[in-house]
C-alpha cells in the first residue's frame, strides 16, 4: 500500500506520496480549502490504495483528515511530540518533513495521536468555547477593576462587584469606559449561561460524569473535562 504524508499549513499544505518500496511517486502543494483537498484526493487515488498521515496543526487538520477518510483513504493523525525529531533535523523544511513522515508511514512506525469521535469532538469544542468566553469575561472584569483603582473608587463590600447589585452600582458611576466594558460583558454572560446549561444537561445524562461528580469539589464542568482527556 502506498503512503501519503500531509504537512498542514495555514494557507498552503504539502504532501508526499510513496510506493511500498519508499520511492517517491508524487509531491504536491495544495490549498487547505475543499477544492485543494479534493485535488490531493484525486492525486492519491491515481496511484491506488494508500494510507495517509496528517500532522496536527491547530484545527486545520480536521477537515483534511475527514475528507480523506470520507473518500476511503485510511488516515491517521501524527503525534507531534513523538515526531519532534523531524523538526530537529539539520535540514528543516516542509518538503523534508513530508518525505520523512511518509517513510515512517510506509514502515508502519509512525506514532499516532488520538482522534476523538464526532460526538466527543463536538463536546470538546463546546468545553473549549466556554473556557474561552470565561477567560475573555475575566479580562474585561479586570479592566473595570483597574479603572476603579485609577479613579480612586472603592467597590462596595456587601455584595460581589459583578453580581446583580454590583452591576447596578457600576452603572450608577456613569463612567464611560466602565459602561463600554459592561456592554460587552452582558452578551458574554448570556452565552456562558446558555452553553453552561447545555453542558450541565449533558453531565446529568452521563453515568460516568455523575460518578466523577461524587468526588468532593468536582462539579459538572470539571468532570466533563476530565472524562474527555485522551
Amino acid at each position: 500500500m502506498n503512503s501519503v504524508e500531509v504537512d498542514v499549513g495555514k494557507k498552503i499544505c504539502r504532501a508526499s506520496i510513496k510506493d511500498t518500496h519508499g520511492a517517491i511517486l508524487s509531491e504536491l502543494s495544495f490549498s487547505n480549502d475543499s477544492a485543494g483537498i479534493e485535488s490531493l484526493i484525486m492525486r492519491v487515488k491515481r496511484y491506488g490504495d494508500a494510507r495517509a498521515v496528517v500532522e496536527s496543526t491547530g484545527n486545520m487538520w480536521m477537515r483534511i483528515h475527514d475528507m480523506l477518510e470520507d473518500n476511503g483513504i485510511d488516515t491517521v493523525l501524527a503525534n507531534p511530540v513523538k515526531t519532534k525529531m523531524i523538526a530537529e533535523a539539520k535540514i528543516k523544511s516542509d518538503r523534508a518533513d513530508s518525505k520523512a513522515i511518509a517513510e515512517l508511514v510506509r514502515l508502519d512506525a509512525l506514532p499516532s495521536a488520538y482522534i476523538p469521535d464526532p460526538e466527543t469532538a463536538i463536546l470538546q469544542e463546546k468545553i473549549r468555547r466556554r473556557a474561552f468566553m470565561v477567560r475573555e469575561r475575566v479580562r474585561l472584569r479586570v479592566k473595570i477593576k483597574n479603572i476603579l483603582t485609577y479613579e480612586g473608587i472603592k467597590p462596595p463590600s456587601d455584595h460581589g462587584l459583578f453580581a446583580e447589585k454590583g452591576v447596578e452600582w457600576l452603572h450608577s458611576l456613569s463612567l464611560e469606559p466602565v459602561e463600554s466594558y459592561l456592554t460587552v460583558i452582558k452578551p458574554l454572560d448570556d452565552e456562558i449561561k446558555r452553553v453552561s446549561k447545555h453542558l450541565r444537561e449533558l453531565a446529568e445524562d452521563d453515568e460516568d460524569i455523575k460518578l466523577l461528580m461524587t468526588i468532593l469539589g468536582v462539579g459538572y464542568y470539571t468532570a466533563l473535562r476530565a472524562s474527555r482527556k485522551s
